[in-house]
C-alpha cells in the first residue's frame, strides 16, 4: 500500500500521541478535527450535535490511543468512534425533545466554515440535493468523496463488508443523481 507523506505524518503523530506529547496531541486535533465535525455533521446534520459528538470522540480517542496497535489505522479508527458517538448524540437528542419531528421538517444548517459549501449555484445545488439524502448516505457519499477514505477503510469504519459498502455507494449515487436531477428541475423553473 502508498502511504501519502500526509498519511506517515499523522502516524508518526500517533506514535508521539502514544508516547505522551502534548505537541502531539495539539497538532493531530489541528489536522483531524475539521475532517472529523465533517463527518459527524453528515450523520447528525445539526452543528450542535456535530460538535458534541466530536468532543465525545476526542475524549475517547485520548483515552484509547495506547491501545490502537497499527497507526496507520487511526483514520478509520477515529471516524469509526465519531460515528459510534453521533448515534449516541442522536438518541440522546431524540429523546430529550422532538429533535426527529423538527429535523424532518427543516432542512439542516450547513457548516458555514467548509469551504466545499460556497455558494456558488452549482454547488448549492449537489448541497441541498445531498441534504435530501439520509444521513448515512450523506455520510457514506461523504467519506468516499470528499475525504478520500477508501473502500477498505469505510469498510473497517462502518464494520461491513467491503462488497456492502460498494453496493451502498451505488445506491447513494444513484440517490444523489435523483435528487440533484430534482434540484436542477426546481433551479431551471426559478
Amino acid at each position: 500500500m502508498n502511504r501519502s507523506p500526509e498519511q506517515i505524518y499523522d502516524e508518526l503523530l500517533v506514535l508521539r500521541c502514544q508516547d505522551g506529547e502534548r505537541d502531539a496531541w495539539s497538532e493531530l486535533a489541528e489536522r483531524w478535527q475539521e475532517r472529523l465535525h465533517r463527518h459527524a455533521w453528515r450523520l447528525a446534520a445539526t452543528h450542535e450535535v456535530a460538535s458534541d459528538a466530536v468532543q465525545e470522540a476526542w475524549l475517547a480517542i485520548v483515552r484509547n490511543i495506547r491501545k490502537l496497535d497499527d497507526p496507520a489505522l487511526f483514520p478509520a479508527w477515529a471516524y469509526r468512534i465519531v460515528t459510534h458517538k453521533c448515534t449516541d448524540q442522536v438518541r440522546r437528542a431524540v429523546r430529550r425533545s422532538k429533535f426527529d419531528a423538527e429535523l424532518s421538517q427543516q432542512p439542516p444548517a450547513t457548516p458555514a466554515d467548509n469551504d466545499a459549501f460556497a455558494e456558488d449555484d452549482d454547488i448549492t445545488t449537489i448541497r441541498r440535493a445531498m441534504l435530501q439524502l439520509p444521513s448515512d448516505r450523506r455520510a457514506l457519499l461523504g467519506l468516499h468523496y470528499l475525504e478520500g477514505v477508501s473502500i477498505h477503510e469505510i469498510a473497517s469504519i462502518l464494520s461491513i463488508p467491503e462488497g456492502t459498502v460498494k453496493s451502498r455507494l451505488f445506491t447513494a449515487r444513484k440517490a444523489l443523481k435523483k435528487a440533484l436531477d430534482l434540484q436542477i428541475q426546481e433551479r431551471n423553473q426559478r
